[in-house]
This record gives structure tokens, sequence and C-alpha cells, in this order.
């Protein structure tokens, strides 16, 4: 008794200076909304999909109870099921030991395969397949040796190596005790590398016959640096010790795999190791392919720092190498934006993808490597290409920024020609779109919404753009009447008074003009994209940037939440792209502050007077710390899930191609860990024990360096828990509580539920 009284004085002694509890009702309702509201849309389609051949599509569709997956066709016009889905239900629910009703299907895309009596989907971050007749459920394993982040491969897995025919039968290749054995269709030897070994080997998964069986080119690999981080499962489901899992995770400045293509010709029997003059210092070699006349081979060159590529051309019969293009700037090569396509008709030559006027566009060379002309152009950019014809010398693209008065995120469709000639749109709305074309790009869907515009779907043809049908129209009266409302858009001036930046402003459900609301900042800020949501579906996960419904929940607790895409982000300028260079504390936090201030101006509900809360994860995780650390005349309060905090300690692939190579002091000046000594808010850290995304020591790290500052903060690891615990998996609803409590209290200083209380068993 004497123990809970102290407790209890412990608590009023906490609590001093609060105002009244809130009623755990309040949050139980905040934690609950996505579940109530997730299936109060009808007819909103998600993710239309085309067959492999003819005009035959599938969808997505909210229907009464959940959703189902409707197929249909251009010539039927009669939506029937895409599938049986108890009993797809049935077998998963069986496979995954977790319970899946029939219209509550874990996954929103699909792939027919054996002649629509297989699909396939992804399933928590697997590929499975499903028979349609329900029998069997099944994860679907891939025999390749892994590459982790794509530039060291782990050799602690045997790489996949059947003997692998020439096109015309005549040869047989594979690799045995690291070297290159070719053997003729009676068995006989034909051909046989000696200079193979563990620390320089033969790499048989990379092995490409030319079209006309007269050479083969392959890797030879210097393996990289095989660094191995740990972690402790504590407590393990099926035993009582824990156990320790390890994993392969290279880096920014480790040894990554070299790479040296080695051509081989079946006429002299040799082997030729191409010289790599043009290529001395890869970070990767890929998009190796023949040219379909088999004269050669091409491959992509990037260089270590990404501030260099190389178009790289090799002549089958001399083997020798030529750089169709080299392209290079002072900051980074966008490589996760990149786009490369080889020709394959009787022009040959290839489309590449650049931004060097500023902009991302398309420029079509010739096959020496001529540049031929710049196929798009303009302030605005490309965001993907689509298909691309070289009969009729066309292409189909995405882009963003073309049309004047609108959102310039929103994506377009278009056409044109390889000359920059006959720029055609093939959408319109003042909205964001989503195009699937059917395989003979004769028909296309278009997926289109706003934040503020339920989803309609369209079926259109290509040749004019005309509409054959409307598919679905989402409508939302039942998620309105629950009280669902929109997000409200709100531009302001960036750090440079001139550049708009964009972003969404949630206000409470009981919303009171004559009220003032504390504002909390949902931040991502990776430079790998733009993140403030421009469709309708607003039942996302917090994961990549919370979506709507997880903003509305905080924001019911008596809170203005604000999601923005400030400087350094993608999808604008090159200019707006590079703030991030070297420099990811940056975050946009100038523009950011200023969007922040212009809203306190315009709005008198706009609370910043007591500070801004912040909340974000992953890089985001990295940017709330900042945000604390580096600006504390705004930032307050900030809850960081798994957190990137030092960018030396993350993968090497996302960190060195936006803060380069060689690891620098630049790192340790974006480094959180480095500047915890600075922390004045207050801090809730959230983690995932088993994060095999962001190695969890990063965060050990950021704790230590509080600790030895003498900074109080709060805690929570998740044993077993992924990078996406409490965002995307579980335990959500605890975590979300936990993050809810600690916004209530230290940015409205209200006092929140005794918990342990309340949930007593």
């Amino acid at each position: 008794m004497k123990l809970h009284g102290y407790c209890s004085g412990l608590l009023l002694l906490a609590n001093v200076g609060l105002q009244a509890a809130v009623q755990p009702e309040l949050i139980e309702q905040s934690l609950s909304l996505r579940d109530n509201w997730m299936h109060l849309t009808r007819d909103l389609m998600l993710e239309p999909q085309w067959a492999a051949q003819g005009h035959s599509f599938h969808y997505k569709l909210s229907v009464e109870g959940g959703f189902m997956f409707f197929k249909d066709s251009v010539e039927a016009a009669n939506p029937e099921a895409a599938f049986d889905h108890q009993r797809i239900s049935a077998a998963l629910s069986q496979a995954t030991g977790h319970t899946y009703s029939a219209l509550q299907l874990p996954f929103d895309s699909f792939s027919y395969s054996e002649n629509e009596q297989q699909i396939r989907f992804f399933y928590n971050g697997e590929r499975w397949q499903c028979q349609t007749d329900g029998q069997l459920c099944e994860v679907v394993t891939y025999n390749n040796r892994p590459k982790a982040f794509g530039v060291v491969r782990d050799l602690r897995v045997d790489a996949y190596n059947p003997e692998r025919k020439s096109p015309d039968g005549r040869y047989t290749v594979q690799v045995v005790e690291h070297n290159l054995i070719i053997t003729d269709a009676s068995g006989k030897l034909y051909f046989h590398t000696r200079d193979g070994k563990a620390e320089h080997f033969y790499d048989p998964e990379s092995v490409q016959w030319a079209p006309d069986s007269s050479a083969l080119l392959v890797m030879k690999v210097i393996p990289g640096e095989a660094r191995l981080i740990n972690r402790v499962l504590a407590a393990p489901d099926d035993q009582l010790e824990p156990k320790t899992l390890t994993q392969l995770y290279p880096k920014p400045g480790d040894a990554v795999d070299i790479d040296q293509p080695v051509l081989v010709q079946l006429d002299t029997a040799q082997a030729h190791i191409i010289d790599n003059q043009l290529f001395s210092q890869p970070y990767t070699l890929d998009r190796v392919s023949w040219q379909p006349d088999s004269s050669g081979f091409v491959f992509r060159y990037t260089e270590r720092g990404h501030q260099l590529a190389r178009i790289i051309a090799v002549n089958a019969k001399t083997a020798k190498a030529s750089a169709l293009l080299t392209e290079n700037t002072e900051t980074f090569i966008n490589q996760w934006g990149a786009f490369f396509q080889p020709l394959q008709g009787t022009d040959k030559g290839f489309i590449w993808s650049s931004e060097r006027d500023g902009w991302a566009h398309l420029y079509l060379y010739a096959a020496d490597g001529t540049l031929k002309n710049q196929i798009t152009k303009g302030d605005w950019r490309v965001r993907r290409v689509v298909h691309i014809d070289e009969d009729k010398k066309q292409l189909w693209f995405a882009a963003s920024g073309i049309n004047a008065g609108q959102d310039p995120y929103f994506e377009h469709y278009y056409r044109i020609n390889f000359d920059g000639s006959g720029l055609t749109a093939l959408t319109s709305a003042d909205a964001q779109h989503q195009v699937s074309f059917s395989a003979d790009m004769q028909y296309y869907i278009d997926l289109y919404s706003r934040v503020d515009l339920p989803s309609v779907a369209e079926l259109r043809r290509s040749s004019d753009g005309k509409l054959v049908r409307k598919l679905a129209q989402a409508d939302i009266r039942r998620l309105s009447k629950a009280g669902f409302k929109t997000p409200e858009p709100f531009v302001a001036k960036g750090r440079d008074g001139k550049t708009d930046i964009w972003g969404l402003i949630v206000t409470p459900r009981n919303y009171d003009a004559k009220k003032r609301y504390p504002v909390i900042e949902n931040i991502y800020a990776g430079p790998h994209d733009s993140f403030v949501p421009k469709s309708f579906w607003p039942f996302g996960f917090h994961s990549g940037g919370d979506k709507v419904i997880g903003m509305q929940a905080l924001a019911d607790l008596g809170f203005i939440v604000v999601q923005i895409d400030g400087m350094g982000t993608a999808n604008r300028s090159k200019a707006f792209h590079d703030v991030a260079w070297q420099n990811l504390a940056d975050s946009g936090f100038p523009d950011r502050i200023l969007w922040h201030k212009a809203a306190a101006k315009r709005f008198p509900w706009y609370d910043i007077s007591n500070g801004v809360g912040i909340y974000g994860a992953s890089a985001g995780g990295q940017s709330t710390v900042a945000a604390l650390l580096f600006h504390p005349e705004i930032y307050r309060v900030g809850v960081a899930f798994a957190g990137c905090y030092d960018n030396r300690m993350d993968k090497i692939s996302w960190n060195e191609q936006w803060m380069g190579y060689p690891v620098g002091e630049h790192y340790a000046a974006s480094s959180v860990t480095e500047h915890a000594a600075l922390l004045q808010g207050q801090l809730l850290i959230i983690n995932g024990e088993q994060d095999s995304n962001v190695d969890p020591a990063s965060t050990m790290q950021l704790v230590d360096a509080l600790i030895k500052a003498d900074k109080d903060f709060d805690l929570l690891v998740v044993p077993g828990g992924e990078h996406s615990v409490g965002r995307s998996s579980g335990p959500i609803r605890y975590v979300q509580r936990r993050q809810f409590d600690f916004f209530l209290r230290h940015l409205q200083k209200q006092a929140t539920p005794d918990w342990n209380q309340l949930n007593r068993q």
C-alpha cells in the first residue's frame, strides 16, 4: 500500500500544470478510426491491371463489407468476380495462420498465371501464389543468390547455377569451382577458364548468350565487404531463450562487388577481359544486354558517388569498349528516377533521361552515341516512361508540372514522337492520374482523383482519348456521414521567396474556427520522392509519410496536423532537389518553417506560439530529431520512428545516392547522434528490435549519446518489431496510443488516462 501511495504521488507531481485528463473514449475513438471508416466507401477502384494479351482487365473495388476483385473486358462490359474470394481467403488463412475474410483480403493487386488457374500477389513482403480452386497457397521462392542493397552478393548462399544452353543448342555453359566451363552438345569440353577463384570468381547468374550463339558475356567478380550485422531476438515465439539473427548489410564507404565483364568468343574459344578504363570506379554495372544482331552488348555504368554515369558499348568482334554517353553533375545523378532503354529496331540507338537542363527529360541518341535530339522539353518533369513504339517512333510517358494552374505534382499522361513533335495529352482532369494500358496500347484505364475528389475510373481509346465508358465512381456518402472531411491544400513561398511549397492541413472533425489549435507536422523528407498525398485514398498506413486517416485520428484529439513537401524532396526541378545533396539534416526546414508562419498568419486558429510538434519514420525519424536539435525555436515535441540517425550507420544504397562518396565530414554534420547534446524539446523514440531496413544500432547509438549528454527522453523498443513497427505492422494500436499520449501531455499539456489501471486483466 505504501508503494502504491508513493507512485500516486509521483503521478500527481508529473501532472502539475496539466489540464484535466483526456477521456479514454476520445483516444479510443481515434485509435479505431481507420477500422471504423475503412469500409464505408462504395465503388472505389484500386489498381486496375490489364491481361498480358487481349483487352481484358481486373481491379479491386469497394463493396458492402469490404472489397472484391472483379474482371471485365472492353468488349464484354460485364464485370464478374475475378476468382472465388471465399476459397482464396480460406486457403490463405490456412497457409499464413491469420484469419482473412473473403472481402478483406490483404493485397490490393494480383496477376493471373497458369491460364487463370492461379493468382500471384505480394503479401507481408513476399510473393505468394494461390490456386483459384483454393487447394493451395504458398510463398514463391527464388533460387537466385541475394544481393544486399544491389551491390554485395551474399556469398553465404549458393548462386543459381544450372547448365545454360546456347540459343542454337550447340553449347552448354556452367560455372564449376569458380571457373567457366563450356561443353558442346556431345558433352565434350570446349572451353575452360583457369583463373577463377573464391576472391575473383565467374558469376553464373550473370551469363548471357549472344542471340546468335556466337559469344557469351559473364561477370568476373571481386567480392565486396561482407559486413554482417547481428540482431538479438529477445522474445522469440517458439522458445524461451533469445536468438541471434545475422544480415548482410553494406553501409556507406564499404567496398562493393566489382563486376568485370568478360567476353567469350565461341569461334576462337577465347575469353577477353574488357578494358575497364571507362568504368574503373563502379558502384554498379547494370542494364546489361546484347544487341539483337549480336554485334555487341551495352550496359550502364554508375560511378561510385553517383556523379557520373555512362552507357558503355562493347564490340563483340574486337572486345573493345566505348562510351556512347557520359553524364556527370556537380551534385548527384538521381539513379532512383533514371531511365535508359536501348532501341531494338533497325535504327538501334537508345533513349536516356537526364536533368541536364534543370528538369527531368528524355533524349534520343543514335547507335554511335550521337545525340539526335531532346524529346521532351520545358519547366516540368517526366515522371516515368510507360511504352516505346519503335515502329511509329513514339513514346508514352507520365509527367507533372505541365498544366498551368494545377498542383505541380499531379501526374498526367502523354504521347510524343521521337523527334519531340506531336505532344498529345491523354488525360485532362485537374487531378492525380494513374493510367494503365492494354497490352496492345489500344485502350487505357484512367483512374484519377484528388484528396478532395473521390476516385473516378474511365475506360478510354488510345488513338483519340475518346471515352468508351465509365467503369467506377467512388461513392463516399456513408464516409461523409460518419464525419470524414477532406484535408485542405495550402501553398506558401519557400526559402527563395519564389518557389511554391505545397502541403496539406487536416483539422479536427469538431473544429471550431474561433479556437486555437496546436500544430503537429507529419514529416517525411526522403530525397527519393515526394510524399504529400495527391490522390483520394485516405486509408494508407503511416509508412513513408502517414496518410490522411492517421493524420485525422491525431487531429481529432485537438490538433492541426499538416504534411509538407519542402525543398530537397523529388518531383520538382533539379535545383529544388539538389538542396538535399550531402545535407540530409536540412530536410527542407527553412521552407517548412516559412510555411508554418504563413499558415499562422493566414489562419487565426493555427497556433504555433508554443511551438510545433513533429513526427516521422525512417528518414522522417531522422528529420524529427533534427527538427528538435537544429530548430528548437519552433519544434518542441517530437516522436521519431525507426530513424537513420546517422547516415554512416544506414544502408549504402540510399545514403551514398544522396550523401555521396567518399564518406566525409558532411556525414557527421548531418548526424543527429553527433549533435544529441543540442536537445531542448521533448522526444519519444520508437524502434523495432528487428529492423532490417535501418540498423537498429543507429537508434541505440542516439540513445547512448543522449544519456551521455544528460538529456531526458522516452524510448519504446518493440521486441520482434520490424522497420514498419507501429505504422503498418503491429502492434499498431499500442504504438499509436503511445504517440497520441505523448503529444497530448507535452504539446497540449493535458493529462492522459492511466492505461495500466484501465487495461487491468
